[in-house]
């Protein structure tokens, strides 16, 4: 978001703030035109299109993503889902029953750990929550790590998409303006912008952030990503826990920004 926040791209769009399930839930509704979503909300809402090149995923452990528990996994029998993203869930789902022995009980929870364990065996943590949990005190697994171990594939959280009834609309080179405000945000001495702004936010030191940032996220939608996005959606549908094996379309080019 760099350049939306910081430069000239934020005088083109309207822009507004929320997890990335109701990201996905404004497009599907046709209050917003352009959303980052999870990756498995584009296989359960039609008409999207995505801007091309730009992710958040991961080629390692993400440290965002984390399934928490006090008891091993043989014993998880219930698992509260933060609530906040779909594709978490879902991949939760895909390494329980493609990985982990087998089908579970899975509730939708608001992210308090301590009461999500009060009442089941594990808790899905994703986002800020889950960079500050103690993993000291607890069994945690993180989902990401988890899926390159067993699929020896990245995995995609998120992209951006557009309504492709809004396409028309824009006469901007939005593929561009998204990977420019990507490229933008990377450049070290805004990352360092970014972890002082953030750490002070969430009580974390800046360098955690900043490592985080650059050793965790990988935030490219190259031809690795794509293959395990694939994946993810053929193991979502044979769980059940997706309706389609959705093919992605993509934004063609459109005039460049002047």
């Amino acid at each position: 978001m760099w350049d939306f926040e910081h430069g000239a791209a934020g005088k083109l769009f309207e822009i507004s703030y929320t997890v990335p399930s109701r990201c996905a839930a404004e497009l599907e509704k046709g209050t917003a035109d352009i959303g980052i979503i999870p990756s498995a909300a584009y296989a359960t809402i039609p008409g999207l299109i995505v801007l091309p090149g730009v992710a958040i995923a991961s080629k390692q452990a993400v440290r965002s993503i984390l399934l928490v528990s006090r008891k091993s996994l043989d014993q998880i029998e219930t698992v509260a889902l933060d609530s906040s993203s779909i594709t978490s869930a879902t991949l939760a789902r895909v390494l329980f029953e493609k990985y982990w022995g087998g089908k579970r009980e899975y509730r939708s929870f608001s992210p308090d750990l301590e009461l999500m364990l009060a009442d089941h065996d594990a808790a899905l943590l994703i986002g800020d929550p889950a960079l500050k949990v103690d993993r000291s005190r607890y069994q945690t697994w993180d989902l990401a790590e988890e899926w390159i171990r067993f699929t020896n594939k990245p995995f995609v959280f998120a992209f951006w998409a557009i309504r492709e009834a809004a396409i028309k609309r824009y006469t901007l080179d939005l593929a561009q303006i998204f990977q420019k405000s990507r490229d933008h945000g990377l450049e070290p001495a805004n990352l360092s912008q970014i972890s002082r702004t953030w750490g002070a936010k969430l009580g974390l030191d800046p360098s955690e952030i900043d490592d985080y940032l650059t050793a965790n996220i990988f935030y490219y939608l190259d031809e690795d990503c794509l293959s395990g996005l694939s994946l993810f959606y053929r193991y979502g549908y044979e769980c059940g826990a997706l309706p389609s094996v959705p093919e992605l379309q993509f934004l063609s080019h459109q005039p460049a920004l002047t």
